[in-house]
């Protein structure tokens, strides 16, 4: 059984009921929020504190990317998967690709979304990469 705790950011309902029925089912613990702002409020009152972040990176309001880097002031080791179905725009590339991150291009399922899960909660701490970069 696994133990890890997922916060999952995406303005679409159904895409966060598919993704928290697919994950808890593969016994991940998952918290939703549909905007970056009601993310922040969970991510506050979380402890411990999720061991990834998977965002949108394109929300109304705050993106995903915005969000990442507000989220890891207060947790500076936090781990992020951003996922898109804009994967060759200019913010995407600027914000998710050039700075190292792993991006998950929609649509995609959720036996792709565990695979690159793992990876990323595997990676060692050094290659987690750094927002402010």
């Amino acid at each position: 059984m696994n133990n890890r705790t997922i916060l999952i950011v995406d303005d679409e309902a159904d895409i966060l009921r598919v993704l928290e029925r697919g994950l808890t089912q593969d016994g991940f613990h998952v918290k939703t929020a549909r905007s970056a702002d009601a993310a922040i409020q969970t991510f506050t009152a979380m402890s411990p504190r999720p061991d990834l972040l998977i965002a949108d990176v394109v929300m109304p309001g705050m993106s995903g990317p915005m969000l990442a880097e507000r989220l890891r002031t207060i947790e500076p080791g936090l781990r992020i998967l951003f996922m898109s179905g804009y994967d060759s725009t200019n913010v995407v590339r600027r914000y998710v690709v050039e700075r190292g991150f792993s991006l998950m291009a929609k649509p995609f399922t959720v036996a792709a979304l565990k695979v690159t899960i793992q990876a990323v909660l595997e990676a060692p701490k050094a290659a987690v990469q750094e927002s402010g970069s």
